[in-house]
């Protein structure tokens, strides 16, 4: 972190100065290029909201930002415990980032626990901002602490500003005509003036979100904002907080174009939108409320106007059978859900291999087996979407590298749904879904033509010369066969699960049709087009050489793998990178790219899944390198275990030491 220092006289903030005339003491301002901040607390503490605007005011400034939301499980966790903790997580910078970041430069600690769960995360100088009206004897207790930590010199290392953000609040609203209760929960927007305040953050947007949002309850609305305004004057006035900082708008690290603060999930929904538009198709979302694909379901309900239906199914089942029933009708067809989700909708998505209708499955993966880690992200579904399904039942896969990329993603595999007549399965996760970073809004001629032609007419001429239509007789380039939307005249056709003859779509038994029908399916998957994958090989843009060690990742670990990968060449070490957005099918050039390399390492949030479909297909000795903690990898850890892979072997047999950054930034 790089950082210069100037001097302000303190003008007053243009919010006015709710708590009364203080002396205000010069105040110097400091030019950082990147933060991390932490907000955390009781799940009832409103750190989501309170991070998400702070992420939506630094969005509007122009930063480049990543978030990571971490919320318990349950609805609502035993106020004061470790499992209850709720933190929100956001990196942004004045460049380029691509991570939430390792450690914050600054945590929020609402009460105890949320100081005890996240203070092993904060490096040495951190900023610790506690809200010390908590720190009571029961709730101490209550986490474990034998003495309060503001006082026994645990946290020497640190700088601490102890604030008393209930009493402030309160004393802030205490003419708002609220009961105490009803005061009390204002404190976070205390908290989120203060550190509005700290990083000279707008202030403008927040206050009309409140009063938006609290429209019905005027007086939560102005308590919520005088409260804002209180935490930003008490920023202003008190002496504890001598430094307020700046990061300066990353003009840079965008294209020219419209953006917007998006998170994975919104992202996604906007993409089916947009899919079903290009496809001039109604979208149709079969769906069942589960952690963490609802957000999904909340907000394609708000989309009436363009043509969207949603259906919140009885159970995971229904709602795949309702979705699969939309696309036979002619409908761009989507079922969204989690791993367990999936294990209920199998035999119906077989269905859908079998009947070869196009339909779209988004699996927002979370840690597992089971109930798992509903909140939490994992990478542990790859297998299950490969090969989840009673027999030879191959399903396109498609995963998003980043929040903005669900988009992308959507559209991509609605594409190869409707091309090929297939059912596709999207791979989000809990990381991209929840996170958000800035997204540049496409402009319409952007977006690809996903318009399908529907059949019309017979196909087929019968011995006799009669017309017929034949539902199984396939399209010579993609092998799909023809959508026949119900009510055609002429064009009626059996549906169901059994085996059918290829061509006419009857029911047979034949031993040689069946396996020409198996390898026939295959066959149009194996057959589908996909972007050869790039290859960034710092030695083949310099001219010297192709670099000796390939990582190759998937989904959300894009962020934490690239932000490795630029730790080890600032540390002057050659690796190459690769990124899959299509794992099944794989891309074309793939055994040429991994054939190329000396060492390739696979680094995934699950057991080595991807490595291990990379050993099978390719016969290469992929490396895995593999985390199932509920988070998402940390650069700094990542740089370091890459690189000492990466290492050559010495004489001794051993390898070299690893190459290890300081520091926490995406560079």
């Amino acid at each position: 972190m790089t950082s210069q220092v100037s001097t302000s006289a303190g003008d007053p903030p243009a919010v006015g100065d709710v708590l009364g005339e203080q002396r205000r003491p010069e105040k110097q301002t400091r030019r950082l290029d990147r933060v991390i901040i932490r907000f955390a607390g009781d799940s009832g503490d409103g750190m989501q909201l309170t991070g998400d605007r702070f992420t939506s005011e630094t969005a509007s400034f122009g930063n480049d930002l990543s978030t990571l939301p971490n919320f318990p499980a349950e609805i609502r966790a035993p106020a004061g415990t470790l499992p209850g903790v709720s933190s929100f997580q956001l990196h942004f910078a004045d460049h380029d980032i691509l991570t939430p970041g390792d450690a914050p430069d600054v945590l929020v600690a609402m009460n105890p626990a949320a100081l005890k769960a996240n203070i092993g995360d904060l490096p040495r100088g951190a900023e610790i901002i506690v809200n010390t009206d908590e720190f009571g004897k029961r709730a101490l207790e209550r986490v474990g602490y034998a003495a309060n930590p503001l006082e026994d010199g645990s946290l020497e290392s640190y700088s601490v500003h102890p604030v008393p953000l209930t009493t402030l609040t309160l004393e802030a609203l205490k003419d708002s005509g609220l009961a105490r209760r009803d005061a009390e929960r204002a404190k976070n927007m205390f908290a989120l003036g203060l550190l509005s305040w700290m990083y000279h953050r707008p202030t403008e947007s927040t206050e009309s979100f409140l009063r938006k949002k609290f429209a019905k309850k005027p007086d939560i609305a102005e308590a919520n904002v005088t409260a804002y305004r209180a935490g930003w004057n008490f920023g202003e006035t008190t002496e504890d907080f001598a430094v307020s900082y700046e990061v300066a708008p990353a003009a840079s690290a965008f294209p020219p174009g419209t953006y917007r603060n998006i998170s994975g999930n919104l992202a996604l929904a906007y993409g089916l939108v947009a899919a079903s538009k290009q496809a001039e198709l109604p979208l149709f979302l079969g769906s069942y409320p589960i952690t963490p694909a609802s957000d999904v379901l909340h907000e394609l309900s708000r989309h009436k106007n363009f043509g969207v239906r949603t259906f919140q199914a009885e159970d995971e089942i229904a709602a795949i059978g309702a979705a699969l029933g939309a696309a036979f009708g002619g409908s761009l067809a989507v079922t969204t859900t989690s791993g367990p989700g999936v294990a209920l909708k199998s035999e119906t998505i077989g269905l859908a291999v079998s009947l070869e209708l196009p339909l779209l499955i988004v699996d927002i993966q979370r840690g597992g087996p089971s109930t798992g880690l509903p909140t939490k992200t994992e990478q542990a579904d790859l297998l299950q979407a490969m090969y989840g399904r009673n027999g030879e039942a191959p399903v396109p896969i498609v995963a998003p590298a980043t929040p903005g990329d669900c988009f992308t993603a959507a559209l991509e595999a609605a594409r190869i749904a409707l091309t090929y007549r297939t059912p596709v399965f999207l791979l989000s996760d809990g990381y991209l879904a929840n996170g958000s970073e800035p997204w540049r809004i496409p402009e319409e001629g952007e977006l690809p033509d996903l318009r399908v032609d529907f059949a019309t007419a017979p196909n087929h001429t019968n011995a006799d010369g009669t017309r017929v239509f034949w539902p199984y007789q396939r399209d010579p380039q993609t092998l799909a066969r023809p959508w026949a939307v119900p009510g055609t005249p002429g064009l009626e056709h059996r549906i169901g699960g059994i085996e059918k003859q290829d061509g006419t779509g009857n029911i047979s038994y034949d031993p040689a049709n069946h396996d020409f029908m198996v390898r026939t399916r295959q066959a149009k998957i194996d057959g589908i087009q996909v972007p050869n994958v790039a290859v960034d090989d710092p030695g083949l843009a310099d001219g010297t050489g192709r670099a000796r060690t390939l990582v190759i990742g998937w989904g959300s670990t894009y962020g934490p793998i690239t932000a490795a990968v630029r730790r080890i060449r600032r540390e002057g070490g050659q690796v190459a990178q690769a990124h899959l957005r299509h794992l099944n099918p794989l891309p074309a050039n793939l055994g040429q790219v991994l054939g190329e390399y000396e060492r390739v390492i696979v680094p995934e949030m699950n057991l080595g899944q991807l490595a291990h479909l990379l050993r099978a297909k390719y016969l290469v000795d992929a490396h895995s390198y593999t985390q199932v903690t509920g988070l998402p990898f940390k650069a700094e850890q990542l740089a370091a275990a890459i690189a000492q892979a990466a290492e050559p072997v010495g004489t001794d047999g051993r390898s070299g030491n690893a190459t290890k950054a300081e520091g926490n930034a995406d560079v």
